[in-house]
């Protein structure tokens, strides 16, 4: 059987009911099913509503009220009318109000999809004191839904369903800034005997920037693929463990290595997010061991080699609650 169209219905405006969007789904409700056997008794019986047991989602107890011959007083003549209520059962504090993002079902048993009824763009709608339901007048159509052939109503029995997503902000959040040239932004590690070195790497002491703890990083005898042939430099995060979970700091910088007698310094820029996985970055060949090791270039004077680190951006993040 070729798929049902999807129906379009036009809703009367009013001042409490926004755009209405209607798609389908194989996905069945995630938090409610409202299953009716007999419906017809339903749609004959004296009183005009019927409503579901209280179900919990978000903290709160809800209710479906389903409206078999349409909410009359709503503009609801001729369809099926469903609402979600805020159930009665809910102990909440004078002035109360709940904000949701909700969608209704109405499950078709011969294409085995669900017509999912929802507030056009997402919105959400605020349940409080004065407004304890919420819905659709014009779920679907009578003359549709008492039509077996589209499938909605079968042998008597018909199936609805609810998902309701509740806005809850927790006031958690956080203020992220770029910090553009942080003051005391130069940090200069004088190493001394430096040619007398025999250690991997060295580690120099600790200083802050941006409210995190560093360290530079040297293997004076070159790092990796670079082993006997150049000089390796990184900037070190020391406290990266205090980084709360996902959290990176970005930072860029420039490290440096001083020409102490003529100021023609080796400069490199690097730039990094630092995080609980990535502790160091630098430059595996920052300079030559050649260089390095030249009297005449002023690199090395009585040997001690003067390294630098200048901070140019790095970030700050304060968290808020």
């Amino acid at each position: 059987m070729a798929p049902e169209p999807v129906m379009e219905v036009k809703i009367p405006p009013r001042d409490d009911l926004a755009e209405i969007t209607r798609s389908t789904r194989d996905l069945p409700p995630a938090h409610y099913t409202f299953k009716i056997e007999n419906f017809s008794l339903l749609a004959n019986a004296k009183i005009d509503n019927f409503e579901s047991g209280d179900f919990e989602v978000g903290s709160y107890k809800w209710r479906l009220r389903l409206y078999p011959n349409g909410n009359k007083k709503n503009n609801g003549d001729g369809h099926i009318s469903l609402y979600l209520a805020f159930s009665n059962s809910n102990a909440l504090p004078f002035g109360w109000e709940v904000n949701v993002n909700f969608r209704l079902f109405v499950y078709n048993q011969i294409q085995d999809k669900y017509l999912t009824i929802q507030y056009a763009k997402g919105r959400v709608r605020r349940f409080h004191g004065m407004k304890t339901e919420l819905g659709f007048d014009q779920l679907i159509p009578l003359t549709i839904f008492n039509d077996e052939s589209k499938g909605y109503l079968i042998d008597d029995r018909c199936i609805f369903g609810a998902e309701i997503f509740v806005i809850k902000p927790t006031g958690k959040g956080e203020c992220l800034t770029l910090v553009n040239q942080p003051v005391s932004d130069t940090f200069t590690w004088k190493i001394q005997n430096f040619s007398a070195l025999d250690q991997e790497s060295y580690k120099s002491q600790v200083f802050s920037f941006g409210g995190y703890k560093w360290a530079l990083l040297v293997y004076p005898k070159g790092n990796s693929t670079e082993k006997g042939k150049s000089l390796s430099i990184y900037l070190k995060m020391e406290d990266f463990e205090t980084l709360p979970c996902g959290r990176t700091t970005y930072a860029e910088y420039m490290l440096r290595v001083k020409d102490q007698l003529f100021g023609k310094h080796i400069e490199k820029k690097a730039y990094s997010h630092f995080s609980y996985s990535i502790k160091d970055w630098g430059h595996l060949n920052f300079m030559s061991l050649d260089d390095v090791n030249a009297l005449p270039k002023g690199f090395l004077v009585n040997d001690t080699l003067a390294v630098e680190v200048q901070i140019h951006v790095i970030t700050v993040v304060k968290e808020f609650s």
